[in-house]
C-alpha cells in the first residue's frame, strides 16, 4: 500500500486485516480462560487515512529503494511488480470494530503512543531533525527495517541485493529525517476473555 495505490488495493488490505485480526482473536479465545486477560501492542496509524505518513512512509522509502535497484539493473521489473508486503496498520477505530464484532473479548483499555523510527533517538520534543545527525538515525532505522524485511526480500529477490538495497534505503531515510521526524504509531490494548 502506498499513497498512489488505487482504492481497491486499500480496501483489499483493510478487508484482509479485518479477517486476519478476527481469526487471531477467535484462536486466542480458545487459549485464554474466561475472565483471563491479554495485552497486545501493534503498529497502527493515527488517522483513518490508510496512507498516512505514520504507517506508510517507511514502506514507501523501501519501495523507492527497490525501484532504484530496477533502474540500475539489479532487480528485474517483473520481480518488483510481483513483490507485495503483507502489512496493514489499522487505526484505533478499526481495532475497536474488529474486537467488538468478533465478540470473544471485551476491550478494557486502548492507548496509543509514538516512538521515533530510531529507537535510540530519545528526542521527542523536536519535531524536526535539522540539528540532529539524521544519517545516524537513518542507519539505525535501516537496520531495524532490514531485521524485519530481509527474509521476505531474500526469498523474493535473492541475497545478492540486500546490502546495496539497505545502503540505498539508509540514504533515503536520512534525507527524509533531515526534514521531518516521522514516528511509528503504536496501539496498546488490554482485552478480557468474555
Amino acid at each position: 500500500m502506498a499513497k498512489s495505490s488505487p482504492p481497491t488495493v486499500l480496501e483489499a488490505y483493510q478487508k484482509q486485516f479485518y479477517a486476519d485480526f478476527r481469526t487471531f482473536l477467535q484462536l486466542r479465545s480458545k487459549e485464554v480462560v474466561q475472565g483471563g486477560s491479554m495485552v497486545l501492542t501493534i503498529l497502527g496509524r493515527s488517522i483513518s487515512d490508510p496512507t498516512s505518513d505514520d504507517c506508510c512512509c517507511f514502506w514507501e522509502l523501501l519501495a523507492q529503494s527497490l525501484v532504484d535497484m530496477v533502474e540500475v539493473g539489479l532487480i528485474q521489473e517483473p520481480d518488483l511488480n510481483s513483490f507485495n508486503v503483507p502489512f496493514y496498520s489499522p487505526c484505533e477505530d478499526e481495532v475497536r470494530i474488529v474486537v467488538h464484532n468478533e465478540g470473544s473479548f471485551s476491550l478494557d483499555t486502548l492507548k496509543t503512543f509514538q516512538i521515533n523510527w530510531d529507537p535510540y533517538d530519545t528526542d521527542y520534543k523536536n519535531m524536526k531533525d535539522f540539528d540532529e545527525p539524521s544519517h545516524i538515525h537513518a542507519m539505525t532505522s535501516a537496520k531495524v527495517m532490514r531485521a524485519v524485511m530481509e527474509p521476505l526480500l531474500t526469498s523474493h529477490f535473492g541475497n545478492s541485493i540486500i546490502y546495496v538495497l539497505f545502503k540505498n534505503y539508509e540514504k533515503r531515510v536520512a534525507q527524509h529525517l533531515a526534514t521531518k521526524k516521522t514516528r511509528h504509531f503504536n496501539i496498546v490494548m488490554s482485552l478480557s476473555r468474555k
